[in-house]
């Protein structure tokens, strides 16, 4: 269905993502949504900032 394993494995990657964005109570759409957003700009010292038990929606 992901047409590759390639795209197995991404597709994989998104929905760990989404899923542990609903266990830590958040918005899925709205975290996807501010991590790659940030993520360009996010130095790598500050990269676990974006993750889901550890994200803030910014304000």
């Amino acid at each position: 269905f992901a047409g590759s394993l390639r795209g197995g494995k991404r597709a994989a990657a998104v929905m760990s993502l989404i899923q542990s964005a609903k266990l830590n109570g958040l918005e899925p759409w709205a975290y996807l949504k501010d991590v790659l957003t940030r993520l360009p700009t996010q130095p790598d010292s500050r990269i676990a900032e974006l993750l889901p038990h550890r994200w803030a929606q910014p304000t």
